[in-house]
């Protein structure tokens, strides 16, 4: 592919030739081809575009191209919004969430200097929906293959709310994204089977107001990064800065929009957290090229993994479900009880150490560099919340392991849940074991009670101790004593989880 800094030239090609997966896509179709199917959809219409930008190779590309093609037309040509998106999970690698931000900043600066549409954001998860309310909140498990409840949450939705948004301003939008069809067979069939015949466009999954344009559906690896490396950036990045985080992390998470679009399951691009693959290769590889404060980010994420251990689950794991409070049965041949929702001890525990290696990572990193927040503060006061309303968390512990590890307090509502404290808790639980009545049952129907006192209209609280009486409220020896194959010593609860894990 002949090309200038710039200003890409046409490479020569081949009209008879088609599309192939192992073909290059510069064999059939030069880059002035490409600019002008660009330029024949942005003008083709009043809909606004949205990119989806991930960082990596193939939206970074996409965006590339997109942004030459543009700036080729005349500023009276230029009458609709071009928005960037990217999804900032709040867990994203550190060193990939500075390379995504330090782009879309780029991208803003540049777009003003040179008078051009393009609007760069980045999209948020709601606090209700992040990483850590879930799993240390709500105690979701750490994701795997088969239960990988973070897209979702983290990517989707927040791309989602902005298409709609837009939608909801403009009627309508195209949404741009770096798919290629050469990704997977899977990816192909899918593209294939939303397109629509005698347009660059293709429908959206889900929604009936926004369509789907793939600039670079037809390209092969080869020719993004020949394209990325001899075509310099037009927002004043290097894209060789780019290629030497490959380097380091073998492959990428993509700008997910829906559930078609593959995840980061295969991949070491994306979360630090990712407990979906088996190692981290990308922290791996950035720890062995000199990162080393990036070390307890890795040690951290190892822990989660661990948990996944079939045989450590009950340690870690509630037999009861999170929503009925019900304990259901393995099937598929299996034997026993599904562990559900992390303990909420162990959450404790997980907080408590998320927290140390917040501070650890911190004092490892050049002390010019901008602290590091590896959970938000608003995410510490769901967490609280949930403990408090659904945990019986009388004892108020999110503030307590805050202050200790941190050594500082946060600006805690007080009494903005409740009245009960440790002391009662000991009371309750003292008076409670008396009588042969779990004493968690008793909180929670005590905070229900609180919740809806002063309420003019009560009906509400039927139903709120309507449920809680329909939990299992049995003792771990007695649910056991249902079931072939499970130990009681299995589930309980060990206080040494370092010796553990």
């Amino acid at each position: 592919m002949g090309t200038t800094s710039g200003d890409p030239e046409s490479a020569s090609s081949d009209s008879d030739s088609g599309p192939d997966i192992d073909t290059s896509v510069f064999e059939y179709r030069d880059l002035e081809e490409i600019h002008k199917e660009i330029q024949e959809t942005y003008l083709a219409d009043d809909r606004p575009w949205v990119i989806g930008y991930s960082g990596g190779k193939d939206s970074t590309t996409t965006l590339q191209l997109i942004w030459y093609a543009i700036s080729e037309l005349s500023k009276e040509q230029l009458d609709k919004p071009i928005y960037v998106i990217s999804s900032d999970t709040l867990v994203e690698t550190p060193k990939i969430v500075n390379h995504i931000t330090s782009t879309l900043d780029k991208i803003n600066e540049y777009a003003e200097k040179e008078d051009l549409p393009f609007e760069a954001h980045k999209v948020y998860p709601d606090v209700s929906d992040s990483f850590f309310v879930n799993l240390i909140g709500r105690g979701y498990p750490a994701p795997n293959q088969t239960f990988r409840w973070c897209t979702d949450r983290l990517k989707i939705d927040p791309a989602d709310n902005f298409i709609l948004d837009k939608v909801s301003e403009h009627g309508e939008v195209i949404v741009t994204l770096g798919a290629r069809k050469a990704e997977s067979a899977t990816r192909e069939q899918v593209m294939n089977l939303h397109s629509i015949e005698g347009s660059n466009l293709s429908r959206h999954s889900k929604f009936a107001n926004a369509f789907v344009f793939t600039p670079i559906e037809d390209w092969i690896v080869d020719d993004v990064w020949d394209y990325l490396l001899q075509v310099e950036c037009p927002w004043g990045k290097d894209n060789r800065d780019l290629a030497a985080l490959y380097q380091e992390a073998d492959d990428e998470c993509p700008m997910v929009i829906d559930t078609s679009t593959p995840s980061c399951g295969n991949s070491r691009f994306g979360c630090w957290t990712c407990t979906v693959v088996e190692e981290d290769k990308a922290m791996e590889n950035m720890i062995d090229a000199g990162d080393d404060w990036m070390e307890p980010l890795l040690e951290f994420r190892d822990l989660l993994k661990r948990t996944q251990d079939p045989e450590k689950k009950p340690k870690f794991r509630e037999m009861k479900g999170r929503r009925f409070g019900d304990i259901r049965e393995k099937t598929n041949g299996g034997e026993g009880i599904i562990p559900r929702t992390y303990k909420l001890e162990f959450r404790k525990h997980l907080l408590r150490k998320l927290l140390e290696t917040e501070r650890e990572v911190n004092e490892r990193k050049d002390p010019d560099e901008e602290y590091l927040d590896l959970i938000r503060d608003a995410e510490l006061k769901e967490i609280r919340r949930l403990w408090r309303e659904e945990e019986a968390d009388w004892e108020d512990s999110v503030p307590r392991i805050y202050n200790d590890v941190m050594g500082e307090h946060l600006d805690w509502i007080q009494d903005d849940l409740g009245s009960f404290s440790a002391e009662e808790a000991e009371i309750l639980e003292e008076v409670a074991s008396k009588h042969d009545v779990p004493p968690k049952l008793v909180k929670r129907l005590l905070d229900v009670e609180l919740r809806h006192h002063g309420m003019k209209r009560r009906a509400s609280i039927y139903n709120k101790i309507d449920g809680v009486f329909k939990e299992d409220w049995r003792t771990t020896a007695e649910v056991v004593e249902d079931f072939d194959g499970e130990d009681a010593d299995d589930w309980e609860y060990d206080i040494k989880y370092e010796e553990l894990i």
